[in-house]
């Protein structure tokens, strides 16, 4: 079990301390004084940005399925060909910085469609400036990742004309959030915190499992554990798993297999993890369940993404690793900008 020493060490730049933070800082950034933008008139949006980013777009895209408008996230440099007068292209980038993001805003300037920018400055900033784009600035806390739920929360504030949720839905969510960071917050190193009980559990290479809905907390999840414990981690749609993956499970492997489930899933979508957890039952493979809370989309997706989140941070106190540090995407970074 770690201790709070240890996160002093090996965690000197304070990211716990941001988590411990989010429930107040999504409160806050919802009850801004930002202004709600009025969008009308369209039927396609696209969403781009890259890691930390990028995982917001992942998330808006599963709360926008619950309308009909139609979402394409955009992880690269190029728009769909169907971007057109009834589009909105969103960018996002919490340094402002991030060149293949600026290359979709770039181009989307040029084309008969709505645009809008997110950032907390940089050469976003200035590009909007010079060309007069809607941009709106949202601070950075301690790194993309950190800052996740401040993006969020401000959005959702900003776009609510068009975004699926209501008020009372966010509401509900922040008060899950901050029901959450009882059990799970730094101050809690004890085995009743179920994010560090997890993280205690991943000793190899975890196996992350998610129904459609959940995409975007699986992938999340992936890449906390990826930037956060430096190490690796795969994700399998389950229905999708039960056509392929499965027969991987027939060589020895340690693989640690994370069921992350959604109450309402699917029915069919539920027949599917009940096989999956029979076969690995029968097969003496060890799984672990990570189940969502009832209620609205955006209350399970924030309270999973959350939880995950603080798993990840913890397996890299655990293995005495700092979270911060980026050195292998800032090597990729300097090659490519």
């Amino acid at each position: 079990m770690i201790t709070s020493s240890d996160l002093e060490k090996f965690d000197p730049s304070g990211m716990h301390k941001i988590y411990d933070m989010w429930p107040k800082l999504a409160k806050n950034a919802y009850l801004s004084t930002f202004p709600v933008t009025s969008v009308f008139d369209i039927d396609h949006v696209v969403i781009a940005g890259m890691g930390g980013s990028g995982a917001i777009g992942d998330l808006f895209n599963a709360i926008f399925s619950k309308n009909d408008i139609h979402v394409t996230l955009v992880k690269g440099y190029l728009l769909p060909k169907t971007v057109d007068d009834k589009t909105l292209v969103i960018t996002i980038s919490v340094s402002g910085n991030t060149i293949e993001t600026l290359h979709i805003l770039k181009t989307a300037k040029d084309l008969n469609c709505k645009l809008m920018a997110f950032s907390s400055g940089g050469k976003m900033q200035e590009f909007c400036k010079k060309y007069g784009v809607e941009f709106h600035m949202i601070e950075k806390m301690h790194s993309p990742r950190s800052s996740f739920v401040i993006y969020v929360y401000s959005i959702l504030k900003i776009l609510k004309s068009i975004i699926p949720i209501t008020e009372n839905d966010v509401m509900e969510s922040i008060s899950v959030l901050e029901n959450t960071h009882k059990l799970i917050n730094s101050d809690n190193l004890t085995h009743t915190n179920s994010s560090l009980l997890l993280s205690e559990h991943i000793l190899n290479i975890p196996s992350i499992f998610y129904p459609q809905g959940l995409e975007a907390v699986a992938i999340r999840f992936k890449s906390s554990l990826q930037e956060n414990t430096k190490s690796h981690a795969i994700v399998e749609n389950v229905v999708e798993s039960c056509h392929n993956a499965i027969m991987a499970w027939e060589t020895p492997s340690s693989l640690h297999p994370i069921l992350i489930q959604g109450e309402d899933d699917y029915y069919k979508t539920k027949e599917c993890w009940q096989t999956l957890k029979k076969y690995f039952d029968e097969n003496n493979i060890k799984y672990y369940n990570v189940n969502s809370v009832n209620g609205n989309i955006l209350s399970k997706l924030m309270d999973l993404i959350y939880r995950l989140d603080y798993v990840s941070l913890y397996k890299a106190i655990f293995l005495k690793i700092d979270p911060a540090p980026i050195k292998s995407i800032d090597y990729v970074k300097k090659q490519l900008y």
